[in-house]
Formats: C-alpha cells, sequence, structure tokens
C-alpha cells in the first residue's frame, strides 16, 4: 500500500537520510544479503573497453521521490540505492511506478574536470524514458529499456557542489521494449522494473581520445584488425598505436591498415577460450594522450551442409551442436539487476559446469560484465533483443504467416534500441547469435529487419524469430515445443536453414520454502512432479528427445530455463538460486556423453 505521495513531499527532510533498509518479507538471495550502499556493484562497468583510473562510480545512496506532476519536487520521500529499480527489494523502496507516476534521483557530486579533459557522465540502462539535469539545466534525455549511453557534462560542471537529477516515466506499455515486464504479473510475466538498473558513472576522457573499437578477426588470414573511432578534434602529428599480447607475450602491432599479424592464431571455443589482450595508444608526436584496455578473440561462425543435406553450426570451419538453458536473468532482490557481480557469475558458472556449451539470453540485455564473463569462461550466448508487448496471431511455422503492423516512430525506436544493442556487444566473441524476436511478440517487418541485421553484423548467425512465425530471412528456423521437443522436418521450406528447438522442457517442481510467494499459482509446463526424482526423470527423458531430433538434423535446443522466476517453477535452480533441483554433476554426468 502506497501512502499519499505528496504529503510525504511536504513532511520529509530533501537530505539523503543514509536510512537504507531492505524489508524482513523480501525473498533474499544470500549475494543480495551482503549489498550495502558502500558495496553496490563497484567494479568497472565496460570491461572490454578499459580506462580504469580516470573513472568515479556513483553507485550507492541517492534520494527518491515520486509524483504526478512531472515537475521537480521540493523535497524527497527518501533514499534509494542505486543501480537497483524501485521496485526491487536492494533498492531500499520496493513501490510499483504507476504509469501515470514520474520517479525522481536526485544525488550531489564533486567533481573537477581535468585540464585538457572531458567529463562523460554514463547511464548502463535505464527503464524507460529519462531526463537528466545538472545543477537545474537539462543535460540531455534517453529513451530505452537496456541500452547504455553518455552525456558530456564538462561545461555544466562547477566548482564545488553539484546536483544531479534524473526523472523517469515509465508507462510499462506494449510499445515499449519490456521483455517480461508487466503491471500485472502472474505465470509467465513478472515484476516491472522502472528505473536506473545498471551502474552510473563518470568518466574524464582527453578532449581528442577513443569513442569505441571494432574488432574483425580473419582466421584464414591469421589476422586481427582493431579499428577504432576518435572523437576530438585530431592532433597535429597523431598516430595511433595498437598492441596485441597473448598473456605477457607481444604477439604483434597493427601495421597502417590497423590489421595485426597472429601466427598459428589460438582460436576460441567453449573447449579453450583463448582471448587476447590489446592496448590501443593515441599519441600526438611521442607524447600519450590516450590509452584504452580491451580484449579480443580469434574465431569465426558459420554454417555448412552435411552428407545427410541438415545444415549444422559451425565454429572455427567445425560443426558444434549448440546446447543451453533459457537464460532469463531475474533474481528475487533485485529483479533485472543481479545484487551483485559474483552473484552474477554464479549463474554462468553453474551452467558450465553442468555441461552446457551455450546460454540462450531470453528478452534481456545484461551488463556488460555478465558478457566478458562469458568470454573469459567459454560460454556461447543467443542474445534476444528485448521484446515489446504486441502479439499478432501466432501461426508458428506454418505457410503465410502474418506479423504486425506498427507506427513509423515506434518501429524506429524498436530499430534504434535494437542497433544499439548490437553496438555495445558486438566485441564480445561469446555472442554467436542474434534474436531480435522472441515468438510472435512485436513481431513486425521481419522482412526488413531481418536483412537490417544482416548488413549490422554479418559475423554472427541470425535467428530473427525464436519460435515465431517464419519468414525466409536469416539463417535459423526455430520451433518452440513443450514439454518434449519435436521439428516438423517434412516442411521444404526449411532446407537451406538450420533447424533448432528454441525452447523446450519447462519441466516444473516446487521446492517448499523457496517460493517467490506460496500463495501464487505455482506454474510449469504440464502437471508438476511430486518428487524430485520423478522431475530428473522428465529431464533427463527430454534431453533424449532432443539428442533423437539431433541425429535427424536439429542443431541446438534450448532447454526452459536455468532458475525459477516469480510465479514459474520450472528452473534448475530455485529463484533464490539456494536449491539445485539437478545438481551440476548431475546435468553434466547426462551430458557429458553428448559430446557437444
Amino acid at each position: 500500500m502506497r501512502f499519499c505521495c505528496c504529503f510525504i513531499f511536504v513532511i520529509l527532510a530533501s537530505a539523503a537520510s543514509g536510512e537504507w533498509k531492505v524489508s524482513p518479507n523480501a525473498m533474499m538471495t544470500r549475494w543480495g544479503k551482503q549489498v550495502n550502499p558502500q558495496n553496490a556493484w563497484q567494479e568497472y562497468p565496460r570491461p572490454q573497453f578499459r580506462r580504469e583510473k580516470n573513472w568515479k562510480n556513483l553507485n550507492g545512496l541517492w534520494q527518491y521521490g515520486i509524483n504526478q506532476a512531472n515537475r521537480i519536487p521540493q523535497a524527497y520521500q527518501g533514499d534509494i540505492l542505486v543501480p537497483f529499480a524501485v521496485e526491487s527489494a536492494l533498492s531500499g523502496v520496493q513501490l510499483l511506478l504507476a504509469p501515470d507516476e514520474t520517479l525522481w534521483y536526485r544525488r550531489i557530486l564533486r567533481h573537477q574536470t581535468p585540464a585538457g579533459h572531458r567529463t562523460h557522465l554514463h547511464f548502463e540502462a535505464v527503464d524507460y524514458e529519462c531526463s537528466v539535469y545538472l545543477n537545474g539545466a537539462k543535460i540531455g534525455s534517453h529513451k530505452g529499456s537496456s541500452d547504455p549511453f553518455k552525456f558530456d557534462i564538462t561545461n555544466s560542471l562547477q566548482a564545488g557542489e553539484n546536483e544531479l537529477v534524473v526523472n523517469v516515466i515509465d508507462l510499462t506499455d506494449p510499445s515499449q521494449t519490456l521483455g517480461k515486464q508487466s503491471l500485472k504479473p502472474k505465470g509467465i510475466y513478472y515484476t516491472r522494473v522502472s528505473g536506473i538498473w545498471q551502474t552510473v558513472w563518470l568518466e574524464d576522457v582527453p578532449e581528442r581520445h577513443f569513442r569505441m573499437v571494432k574488432m574483425k578477426p580473419r582466421i584464414a588470414e591469421g589476422t586481427l584488425r582493431v579499428l577504432p573511432t576518435l572523437d576530438g578534434e585530431p592532433l597535429e602529428t597523431e598516430r595511433v598505436v595498437i598492441t596485441v599480447r597473448d598473456g605477457e607475450r607481444v604477439v604483434g602491432t597493427a601495421d597502417a591498415a590497423l590489421s595485426v599479424q597472429i601466427p598459428n592464431a589460438k582460436l576460441w571455443s567453449p573447449q579453450n577460450p583463448n582471448l587476447y589482450d590489446i592496448t590501443m595508444e593515441l599519441f600526438d608526436g611521442e607524447k600519450l594522450v590516450d590509452r584504452v584496455e580491451s580484449y579480443a578473440a580469434m574465431r569465426e561462425v558459420g554454417t555448412v551442409r552435411g552428407p545427410a543435406g541438415q545444415i549444422r553450426m559451425t565454429l572455427n570451419g567445425k560443426v558444434i551442436f549448440h546446447y543451453g538453458p533459457l537464460d532469463q536473468g531475474w533474481w528475487p532482490d533485485g529483479l533485472l539487476t543481479p545484487p551483485s557481480d559474483a552473484a552474477m557469475r554464479f549463474d554462468v558458472d553453474y551452467l558450465k559446469k553442468s555441461g552446457f556449451n551455450m546460454i540462450r539470453k531470453h528478452i534481456k540485455v545484461e551488463s556488460r560484465r555478465f558478457y566478458a564473463h562469458c568470454d573469459r569462461i567459454g560460454m556461447m550466448v543467443w542474445q534476444d533483443m528485448p521484446s515489446t508487448g504486441g502479439r499478432p496471431f501466432w501461426s508458428k511455422l506454418a505457410p503465410n504467416p502474418v506479423e504486425e503492423e506498427w507506427p513509423a516512430e515506434q518501429h524506429e525506436q524498436f530499430i534504434k534500441e535494437l542497433k544499439s544493442m548490437v553496438g555495445s556487444l558486438r566485441n564480445h566473441p561469446s555472442i554467436v547469435m542474434w534474436v531480435p524476436f522472441n515468438e510472435r511478440w512485436g513481431q513486425h517487418e521481419t522482412i526488413r529487419i531481418g536483412q537490417l541485421m544482416e548488413n549490422l553484423d554479418v559475423t554472427r548467425l541470425l535467428n530473427i524469430a525464436s519460435g515465431g512465425n517464419f519468414f525466409p530471412v536469416g539463417d535459423i528456423v526455430d520451433r518452440h515445443n513443450y514439454p518434449e521437443p519435436m521439428f516438423p522436418f517434412e516442411d521444404r521450406r526449411f532446407n537451406d536453414y538450420v533447424k533448432v528447438v528454441g525452447e523446450f522442457g519447462g519441466h516444473g517442481f516446487v521446492v517448499p520454502d523457496h517460493q517467490w510467494n506460496p500463495e501464487m499459482r505455482n506454474w510449469g509446463y504440464g502437471d508438476l512432479p511430486a518428487t524430485k526424482k520423478e522431475y530428473r526423470q522428465r529431464y533427463r527423458r527430454s534431453f533424449e528427445e532432443l539428442m533423437k531430433l539431433r541425429r535427424r538434423g536439429v542443431a541446438a535446443g534450448v532447454y526452459t530455463q536455468t532458475t525459477d522466476v516469480e510465479g514459474e517453477v520450472n528452473g534448475l535452480m530455485t529463484y533464490d538460486r539456494e536449491v539445485q533441483k539437478m545438481t551440476a554433476q548431475q546435468l553434466l554426468e547426462l551430458h557429458e556423453p553428448a559430446g557437444f
């Protein structure tokens, strides 16, 4: 129950109280129990483009306010722990933002831009529409659910204290990219997430600096092209030096075309996730101006038609069967935000130890640290685009499919967010496939979007609509089937596409005392088994059915899912990660003989 917002605005002071606390009734993970305002997500947020000296983390306690007037409040209601969304327990607020309300954030910062530098204010993710003010002046706005963005605040900073204010509007509307968020969560739909939900940080960069980089490995040539983009006025005697290392050993430096020869290159794979460290240096004559640390992998993704005529996926020219879970990345204490970096890595490590070689990251974009961890440990990722809420008629893989008709403005916003996702994640070798649509959710202009994706990134496979209405674009035809996997091999339209089962399984099992809400209907595909033994038998049967399909030509399978999520109890682990319904060792013993 929410108290009257305007009443609280009047009686509470505007200064942060420092009295952050989590509701005693919240379901907590072991990592969430360790979170406090001093340690909340303090890690460097951009591990593949690092300047680790001149940055400042702005996570921690901010003030918050909620009103319906869409104007800066005169006083604030209390404290919120950034980067946790206002609806989450770890935010210390745990209020549901209504569609007609505006969420406000405020904090004081002290920062002096070094001479010859610019100061950038970074937001890794804010859901959904936000405007940012510094010392009362608007410095910019952004619309989107998951993409990182930044503002140059150099000219707005003043000596001493600076007041930073952010406002957020989140309708949780079907036109937005919202994934599984819902105003009325139940079944496969979950609690909405509003506001800042990933790291906020400052970075000082030289006037002339590296803005981004594209990595282009070419295995046949034994080369790695490193193509940086620079911002700011060009220097008089400007030169860029690229150095590639294997551990402490320098492998090579870039030539004039920014191409590095890597003889006998170590290729990246789930079994051997070899990475090369990269240093990019910008000089003005002999003076070092900017330096960025990164890494890359020598790996190539492709397809090949096998002896039986079925098309398989390849990694570095070798056929590889992809098997992994649907992974939604939801947490009982942080919702879309993992309670900590260690918590986030726990899920991936559990899946790796279980013998999976792939994760389908389901209609959510994680923090960039997630993909860096997958890069390091060797976990392939199918990356979904966060879906919108539209639902055209679902003909699955039948002929003559339908799709939604979208207004131009809504389509352009979707494309903007889609391009941002690809642009911010494109250098991560772990990502091997893009999935613009999940099932038919928001599926529109399928051919046009497929062609756009093929032009955006030729280095990965395209699964245009996982389990959705089939259109002849991209590389993949994807069938969802619960609980047992199946595929319609008889349809000749699919002869020139990789055949995958993008979702199956979903076997539910209730673990008492580890439920999100014991009064909610526990939901899984099919009836719920009474014993853990029966649950494991069902998993085994579904896996064996997938292996039969593999022999007939299916190239991948995605089991639903890594963990329980709110009312869904079909995870391999409980929502709080305290009970493994199947241990990593049990899963490994089942998976290992399959040899993928």
